[in-house]
């Protein structure tokens, strides 16, 4: 039976949080510390995810005026208000640990045990795809994650109480994604331990417990509680000094300053919203100068949207196409519930 390792590091400013997630992954890639899972909280922080765009997710007026801190995920997925009545939790694990090779997979066998953890606390939490787990239609979970080579990293939440008026304030939640559940707020579409079971809600101790057993009986594991190496604590400052912790980092990704100038498409697919911004030039109008993808996907490696960006500039509008489909056939790509197709509907959408 293998080991994992089981962290509580508490409270940690947003970016920094970030940053030692980083650190445990490359940590476990070097095989310096054995599978791990970490409980961490944060401070109210408005997280937006690796290749979304920034004040189109996140109300920075509202943020800076109420002292919510802002950071960038390393992973994909959706914008998300995280304050110390949520717990976070992930996962890095090895891959020969999983047993399953393909991520839509292993994303299903993760909620299904997150959920099993909830469920045991005595409430009726279902997984639900593509990447949340429910208590009757309602959010009490949001996951995702990605490989860095061998190692998977898989984060999620449990909404044991929290803020919902912060929530809603800090995070721009589109219209549209709630008008198609029929709800008129975003307050309505999750809920929290603290509503279900009121008084009888778990300690952190009790949720924390509930969660490691399921991993250790989902994957075989035996858990023994520990603490961040000294070079893991030491590394995860060193990137939040020099990148994750950085305004440059956060900022990223962002509409661009001139969007009148450009094309903009977005397409909506079960693996998420895509939005791609095309700047054409030549004397027809035909060949991309610009190309920035944005949105709330998953995709592994999450740097590989820039080389997709990267393979768009200079091509000719009507070769796009192939162009998207040779990159995604050569670059080894694993992606949760997106698909090449979904890509070239938001650049069609763009041109047209």
């Amino acid at each position: 039976m293998g080991r994992l390792r089981v962290l509580d590091t508490g409270v940690i400013e947003g970016r920094l949080n970030i940053a030692l997630g980083q650190a445990i992954i490359e940590a476990r890639q070097a095989a310096r510390v054995p599978d791990t899972l970490r409980f961490l909280r944060f401070p109210p922080t408005a997280l937006v995810g690796r290749h979304q765009a920034l004040a189109q997710e996140l109300d920075l007026d509202y943020c800076r005026a109420h002292g919510v801190g802002t950071a960038r995920r390393i992973t994909g997925g959706g914008a998300i208000f995280l304050d110390p009545g949520q717990l976070g939790w992930e996962l890095a694990l090895h891959r020969r640990t999983l047993g399953i090779a393909q991520l839509p997979e292993l994303a299903r066998t993760i909620c299904e045990a997150a959920a099993a953890g909830i469920s045991a606390l005595g409430v009726a939490a279902r997984y639900r795809p593509r990447n949340d787990i429910e208590v009757d239609g309602r959010k009490i979970s949001g996951t995702g994650g990605f490989f860095d080579g061998d190692t998977l990293f898989f984060q999620g939440t449990v909404l044991v109480d929290m803020d919902a008026t912060q929530m809603v304030s800090a995070l721009r939640v589109p219209r549209a994604k709630l008008e198609k559940r029929d709800l008129d707020s975003a307050a309505r579409r999750i809920v929290t331990l603290r509503e279900l079971l009121g008084d009888a809600t778990p300690d952190l101790a009790t949720i924390q417990d509930a969660l490691t057993a399921a991993f250790c009986d989902r994957f075989g594991l035996a858990a023994e509680r520990g603490a961040p190496e000294p070079f893991e604590l030491e590394r995860a400052q060193q990137l939040h000094a020099e990148e994750i912790g950085t305004d440059d980092f956060v900022a990223d990704i962002d509409e661009p300053a001139a969007a009148r100038g450009l094309l903009r498409g977005t397409h909506v697919c079960p693996g998420g919203t895509i939005t791609t911004w095309l700047r054409l030039e030549g004397p027809a109008q035909n060949r991309v100068r610009e190309a920035l993808v944005t949105g709330d996907f998953f995709v592994t490696p999450p740097r590989i949207i820039y080389d997709l960006e990267a393979r768009l500039r200079g091509a000719f509008t009507d070769q796009l196409d192939a162009v998207v489909e040779d990159f995604f056939a050569g670059a080894g790509i694993e992606v949760l519930s997106v698909t090449p197709a979904d890509f070239i509907a938001s650049i069609r959408n763009a041109l047209t």
